[in-house]
């Protein structure tokens, strides 16, 4: 594994995605593989149609929020964003992930105290954020029946991520997409698509600054006026603005971070852009260890364990009013649906 700071290990996938962009030489090589992966998909389907795999209903109204893009398009953000507003109408509100890449595959519930290495980062930023009880499976049933099993007062249930994990029935899907809109427009592996776009889904919301189509919502992206120490204090960005800093981002799009940063005046000496998800097993600390680390909420789950000294930057994400007022409507429609 190289040390903290080679981008060596994500040279790859970043030539990937760039590749998804464009109807490139890339892609045209891998244009016949992504026929494969569309007649699996399509035959997963058909055997969910025919009842011949199984869905199953919870009881209590299920949104997915999810993408049929790979790469993250922005899907926590909007997640806490959707949660945070159930709550505000005094719902109950649980979450259930897959925990994608943690390392256990159980069905468990996200605590305050749980290891991010264990549950998943993006589940244990959930929790933190929001305080909503979290489980996470690889099959998502399990882990909604697990949580209303935990917390029977439950009475809504937000899926972070599963638009494709067609074995838990959804009562509203959430698609969304981030400024590549649906990429080159082909399927994987020649393109960014998962499944075919356009699809049905009940909403659609833009994570992005330039949406690339009409269909849908907007919401805005601004970091917070304040970095998060480990201990809960606060430290002002405009206190660092002009002084040499470090960042570190470990999500689907480092550079994003970086300019925000930026854009609100701070002199970043040392950038490091690691891949989604990346465990920090083998982190090194950078050499100017003088120089304040700043880093995402979704990381410092997860490097505060090794380097408590990091400050964490929230992103304040905001959808349209317009949003929730189309999202609410939706779940006043549901058959049985009891408002708080």
């Amino acid at each position: 594994m190289p040390p903290y700071g080679s981008s060596s290990h994500s040279a790859p996938a970043s030539r990937l995605q760039r590749a998804w962009l464009h109807r490139g030489v890339l892609a045209w090589l891998l244009w016949p593989l992504s026929l494969v992966y569309a007649a699996l998909f399509a035959l997963r389907s058909w055997f969910y149609r025919l009842g011949w795999l199984k869905t199953e209903r919870v009881q209590v109204p299920v949104i997915v929020v999810g993408n049929v893009i790979a790469g993250g398009a922005g899907k926590t953000p909007v997640v806490m964003a959707v949660v945070r507003h159930l709550q505000g109408r005094g719902l109950r509100v649980g979450v259930i992930s897959r925990g994608y890449g943690r390392s256990t595959d159980d069905c468990r519930e996200v605590l305050d105290e749980s290891d991010p290495q264990d549950v998943g980062d993006e589940p244990a930023l959930i929790r933190r954020a929001t305080g909503a009880p979290v489980f996470v499976a690889r099959r998502r049933v399990e882990a909604a029946q697990a949580l209303l099993v935990r917390h029977p007062a439950t009475q809504i249930i937000v899926s972070d991520d599963g638009l494709q994990h067609l074995a838990l029935a959804r009562d509203i899907e959430l698609c969304v997409f981030d400024d590549r809109g649906v990429g080159n427009g082909w399927r994987l592996p020649a393109g960014p698509l998962r499944e075919p776009w356009p699809r049905r889904c009940d909403l659609v919301l833009h994570s992005g600054e330039r949406p690339a189509f009409d269909r849908g919502y907007t919401a805005t992206r601004a970091l917070a006026q304040e970095a998060i120490t480990s201990d809960g204090n606060r430290v002002a960005l405009s206190a660092l603005a002009g002084k040499p800093a470090i960042a570190l981002a470990a999500i689907a799009r480092p550079e994003a971070f970086f300019d925000m940063l930026r854009a609100r005046g701070l002199t970043l000496t040392e950038t490091f852009g690691l891949p989604d998800h990346y465990d920090f097993a083998d982190w090194q600390a950078p050499a100017d260890a003088g120089h304040p680390l700043l880093c995402t909420e979704k990381d410092a789950v997860k490097l505060w364990r090794k380097a408590p000294g990091a400050l964490a930057v929230p992103l304040h994400f905001t959808p349209a009013p317009e949003f929730f007022a189309a999202l609410d409507a939706k779940l006043s429609s549901l058959d049985g649906y009891q408002a708080a």
